[in-house]
């Protein structure tokens, strides 16, 4: 079974071989394309229309889906590698060590919030932003300077939320643990705020340019399976007939052959460690 570790925890062997693996995604066009999906999804899901990825219930089934996928990818390069996580309640510092420069690489620099350690420097030559929200061909961050990282009494306050999800199954949904740990609600804007806390390019729609983007939505799908474990008898909302949004047994673009049902369980793919 392959289990996914806490970034911490990684060894030098395993942070090397991910980052590699990450490269050659990027050398062979891969990873853009996976950038290109999260854009066109996060840009046409709205409060008052048809919404998939984002502001909607599906927001962590499709998330659940879209990491499987990424991960397939990246075994493919090497069997041996599984999706870490970011735990931003504990590694809350610029300083950190998944940003060192043997990982994820640190901040921007000030005047144009340019990354310039790490591997995804663009120095290297090997991680050119090719999917844009403005002309940069540089991967940026701006660690710090808005939002906050959400701590983990914020968190525990989510994860106690018994309901899935509720009406009007958007960003404006209240009681919703879904719309409280996408961000949308709560003291702490779970999801969202980490977004924002990074900066750059994560605080964007071509957020996977800043490979931090799998590791932070592999907490936020640990934290879905955390939930689940602690609500067993709390089913996916909603069952069926809803506009707009996907229902339980509802395929999700882009793939049109998976449904939220059908991404309950990943322990067929992976656990946590």
């Amino acid at each position: 079974m392959a289990v996914r570790k806490n970034q911490a925890n990684l060894t030098a062997t395993e942070k090397r071989t991910f980052v590699n693996a990450l490269l050659e995604l990027k050398r062979t066009g891969v990873y853009d394309g996976f950038v290109r999906t999260h854009d066109q999804f996060i840009m046409s899901d709205r409060d008052d229309s048809d919404r998939v990825g984002h502001r909607s219930p599906s927001f962590l089934p499709w998330h659940r889906r879209f990491l499987i996928q990424f991960e397939q990818e990246l075994q493919k390069v090497d069997p041996s590698i599984t999706l870490p996580y970011w735990d931003w309640t504990v590694d809350r510092s610029v300083n950190s060590s998944i940003f060192g420069a043997d990982f994820m690489g640190g901040n921007g620099r000030s005047r144009d919030a340019q990354v310039t350690t790490g591997p995804f420097a663009y120095s290297t030559g090997k991680w050119n932003i090719n999917v844009q929200a403005e002309n940069s061909p540089f991967l940026q961050r701006e660690m710090g300077a808005a939002g906050t990282l959400p701590t983990r009494a914020q968190v525990d306050a989510v994860l106690a939320m018994p309901v899935y999800d509720t009406a009007p199954w958007n960003s404006a949904s209240e009681g919703s643990f879904r719309n409280y740990l996408e961000g949308w609600r709560g003291a702490g804007r779970v999801h969202n705020n980490v977004h924002v806390w990074m900066g750059g390019h994560m605080a964007t729609g071509v957020s996977p340019n800043d490979p931090v983007f799998w590791l932070h939505h592999a907490h936020i799908d640990k934290l879905w399976s955390d939930w689940q474990r602690m609500h067993p008898s709390s089913a996916y909302l909603p069952a069926a007939g809803t506009a707009n949004v996907v229902d339980l047994n509802d395929t999700m673009r882009p793939w049109n052959n998976v449904t939220p049902a059908q991404m309950l369980d990943h322990s067929t793919y992976y656990t946590y460690a």
